[in-house]
């Protein structure tokens, strides 16, 4: 047995001809937090969906919970317990909470415990249980970003990957959302997040990469990497 659920091997990919990712390796051990920190344009969304598998890979090798998931589809992946919270929510803003959140229980998997999932959801997120028949539209946005990361959990996903959580959220509804993915940690939950509130980030993971320019620049324990000069210079600004 290891404890490494998700390992990025020498991954490369990119968009058209335009190389994005130059031989990234990452290790997000189970039950930890790990986060992805960087400037715009550095490679931390496309690492997510190379690893998804929206974005093919051009060479290196995706490894979930040991087993190589590389060439596999989203789907199968999917059922192997990769779920991704994607950048932006992306529901369907004319359904409501509620169906929004089932249509995360697709695979075969979280279909057959879709209404346990949807207790567990509505226990972490009290608000969505109150506005279940709501239209997703008609939500704040901070509601939003917890139904989009409710529809996550809804996959009983091992690795959840999480593409900047406090992306136009006031401060408090981010420090919020954040003390949730503390729980969800502490539930077994091995998180991947990448995040533009490097602040938040390295407060509450376990251990974080640094890219630049489609590289790791920068990794270790997050709480050393918070005490870096580089670091502190150029993201916290310090």
């Amino acid at each position: 047995m290891t404890d490494t659920a998700l390992e990025l091997q020498h991954l490369e990919s990119g968009y058209g001809e335009v190389q994005v990712l130059w031989g990234i390796s990452l290790t997000a051990r189970a039950g930890r937090l790990t986060t992805i920190i960087g400037a715009n344009g550095a490679g931390k969304t496309t690492a997510l969906r190379t690893t998804m598998g929206g974005v093919r890979p051009w060479k290196g090798r995706v490894m979930l919970n040991g087993e190589d998931v590389t060439k596999f589809s989203t789907h199968a992946k999917a059922a192997r317990g990769l779920a991704l919270v994607p950048e932006g929510r992306q529901l369907f803003p004319d359904m409501s909470v509620a169906e929004n959140l089932e249509m995360g229980a697709y695979s075969r998997r979280a279909r057959s415990r879709q209404k346990e999932n949807l207790d567990r959801v509505y226990q972490a997120f009290p608000r969505l249980r109150e506005r279940h028949k709501q239209k997703a539209s008609t939500l704040s946005g901070g509601e939003q970003q917890m139904v989009a990361l409710g529809r996550g959990l809804m996959q009983e996903p091992t690795v959840l990957l999480i593409d900047e959580l406090s992306l136009g959220l006031a401060p408090v509804l981010a420090q919020q959302l954040f003390l949730i993915l503390k729980t969800l940690k502490q539930q077994g939950i091995t998180i991947v997040l990448v995040e533009q509130n490097v602040h938040l980030a390295l407060a509450v993971s376990d251990y974080t990469y640094v890219l630049a320019e489609g590289r790791v620049s920068i990794e270790g324990e997050s709480d050393k990497v918070a005490g870096m000069d580089e670091v502190r210079r150029a993201y916290l600004g310090l």
